[in-house]
């Protein structure tokens, strides 16, 4: 899935899968819906009059493909959000003024599922919501799923092929100038203007890895859980618990310091393909199994992120536990392959546990 790195870049790949989580303060992406139909929900879209009445099989299969994978997108957006926004000042040098939505057109796909963006997700030329980040600037003035973004301070917003890049160009300057941006946008056939705050979050894109391997990446600057570790995880809870975990490790730099920054890097753009290079996934896909101090770190700092979001912390050692045991050090390009220190892991879990706990009982602030 295409995406940003602290900001979104300045043009995002047609072969990634969809845009990144959050729009940041130097840059966004956004989208509008297609003349002529009625969206009136993220997949309830009535064809235009003139739209083909039937799809080939394979259109259909496109369509029901990209409809599902939006979905755990939008999963780990919702996921995700308390972990950004409520750990902002935790976050460092990566937190960034965002206002926390992204955006995409027909476009945002290659080939056939170009075609299916429009029929299942009422995409068409113009930029249009994809989606709003829970609790973020763009979600307390009302943006909507589904909505058209016409203009940025008066300044009309591009469309077409290729409209993802200048759309950042115009509007990333604006936002990151001032507290808010004024937005014309469309909905339901109107027009009408919306003052969008902007919010202080960590601006780690979270996206989802086209793939059934149970596992994460982190890269530092973006945190990817695969379409396994999703399934793995088997809930809300467990996959903040994933997040979390790479969250720490991004902001803790330790794929820089383990310089695996860049094979991470390779293996997220990869799976945020439609169609990945899988061959890539072999042993443990040419990341070195992170030093178990560096895992014990990032445990405990993951304890706090996840205590500041709202999560139950209390479950994390029994999660992790139960998810070594699920995805052993013997399952190549696992989870418990590229962090094998299980014990100390979870020794280092409960010590942290247990130091929130008389923190939050002291009235003393969440930090490490």
């Amino acid at each position: 899935m295409p995406g940003l790195r602290h900001l979104i870049p300045a043009q995002t790949s047609l072969r990634r899968l969809a845009t990144p989580l959050l729009l940041a303060s130097a840059a966004i992406l956004a989208g509008c819906s297609t003349p002529g139909m009625n969206v009136s929900g993220p997949f309830n879209v009535v064809p235009a009059p003139d739209a083909p009445a039937t799809y080939t099989a394979q259109q259909k299969a496109a369509q029901e493909e990209l409809v599902k994978m939006v979905a755990l997108q939008d999963r780990l957006s919702k996921v995700s959000a308390p972990l950004l926004i409520n750990n902002a000042d935790l976050c460092k040098t990566y937190a960034r003024n965002l206002l926390g939505f992204t955006a995409q057109n027909k476009y945002s796909y290659p080939g056939i599922y170009a075609d299916a963006a429009q029929a299942a997700l009422g995409y068409g030329e113009q930029m249009q919501v994809s989606s709003v980040l829970p609790g973020s600037g763009a979600a307390r003035a009302g943006l909507r799923k589904g909505d058209g973004l016409l203009a940025a301070e008066g300044k009309p917003l591009p469309s077409g092929p290729r409209a993802e890049g200048p759309f950042g160009a115009i509007v990333g300057p604006l936002a990151s100038k001032s507290a808010s941006l004024n937005m014309t946008i469309a909905r339901d056939g109107q027009q009408q203007d919306l003052k969008i705050p902007v919010t202080r979050a960590c601006a780690f894109r979270v996206a989802l890895g086209n793939a059934d391997n149970a596992n994460a990446y982190s890269d530092g600057s973006r945190i990817m859980l695969t379409r396994g570790m999703v399934g793995a995880a088997q809930n809300d809870e467990g996959i903040a618990f994933v997040i979390a975990r790479e969250m720490a490790h991004n902001i803790l730099d330790h794929a820089r310091s383990q310089h695996t920054n860049g094979t991470a890097g390779s293996i997220i753009d990869s799976l945020g393909a439609v169609q990945p290079d899988v061959s890539m996934l072999t042993g443990a896909a040419g990341i070195k199994a992170m030093p178990q101090e560096l895992d014990v770190q990032a445990d405990t700092l993951a304890i706090y992120l996840l205590a500041r979001a709202g999560y139950n912390i209390d479950n994390a050692a029994r999660f992790w536990q139960r998810l070594a045991t699920q995805v052993p050090a013997s399952v190549a390009n696992g989870y418990t392959v590229l962090h094998p220190g299980i014990n100390s892991r979870m020794a280092a879990i409960n010590r942290a546990v247990t130091d929130v706990r008389a923190k939050q009982a002291a009235k003393k602030p969440l930090k490490p």
